[in-house]
């Protein structure tokens, strides 16, 4: 066991801030790219890039021969503009609002951690994966040969359980999160004078009998033992 280490803990929330300044979308990173590249060249680790230099990897070399072992973390952030008014807060129209900045600094931490520490076998692979918002980084890391001589990979999500006290971790067998995926629906209808609403077809109705139809996927059209969410995250009309 390696006692709690203020250095380190401060080094973490340090690199963590930084990075909430510069929120960067899927594949385009070039300043995360960079701001990592250079923590891990002053731990004296050599980075790999991949996916045209979005994705990086960093090898830690053991004390003994063993298995090859990869820790994960996202790097990039959401469209979202932020409000937050912290001294650290992004103003390029971006921000880490998924936590991602967080998981790029604990991966740092871990690499510092591993780099003072070199008592275990094998080696350690730090993976560092653009595009996590459903834009298929992951996919585009495995396909550019990532993972190639991993034995084992381990992820986490900060913040997945809103009732989960500080300094705990939490684990289920499977599947932990679900897939992200999206629509569109457009509603056309026809107009008409508002005395006479016979004559067209209204879309504002229509809409929200839709809305109300949809919410039945989640209660009568699939199994209540299974985790689903079906969210209708924005309407617009005339």
């Amino acid at each position: 066991m390696i006692p709690y280490n203020k250095e380190l803990s401060d080094a973490v929330i340090r690199i963590r801030r930084d990075l909430h300044q510069i929120p960067e979308i899927g594949f385009d990173l070039p300043q995360t790219v960079a701001y990592v590249t250079r923590e891990l060249a002053a731990l004296g680790l050599t980075p790999k890039y991949y996916v045209n230099r979005s994705g990086i990897t960093a090898v830690i070399e053991g004390n003994c021969p063993g298995k090859n072992v990869a820790l994960r973390a996202d790097m990039d952030a959401l469209p979202i503009r932020e409000e937050t008014g912290l001294p650290f807060a992004s103003n390029n129209g971006n921000m880490h609002a998924c936590g991602h900045d967080g998981h790029t600094a604990m991966l740092l931490g871990a690499a510092k951690l591993l780099c003072g520490h070199r008592v275990f076998p094998g080696r350690v692979t730090l993976l560092f994966q653009p595009a996590e918002e459903n834009l298929g980084g992951a996919r585009d890391m495995v396909a550019d040969g990532c993972l190639e001589g991993v034995d084992a990979l381990f992820g986490m999500h900060a913040g997945l359980l809103t009732d989960a006290k500080p300094g705990t971790f939490s684990f289920r067998k499977g599947p932990i999160m679900a897939s992200f995926d999206s629509y569109d629906i457009t509603i056309r209808g026809s107009g008409c004078h508002g005395a006479r609403p016979e004559d067209g077809v209204d879309p504002i109705v229509v809409a929200a009998q839709l809305i109300s139809a949809l919410q039945t996927l989640a209660s009568r059209e699939h199994r209540a033992t299974d985790p689903y969410v079906f969210t209708i995250g924005s309407i617009h009309g005339g």
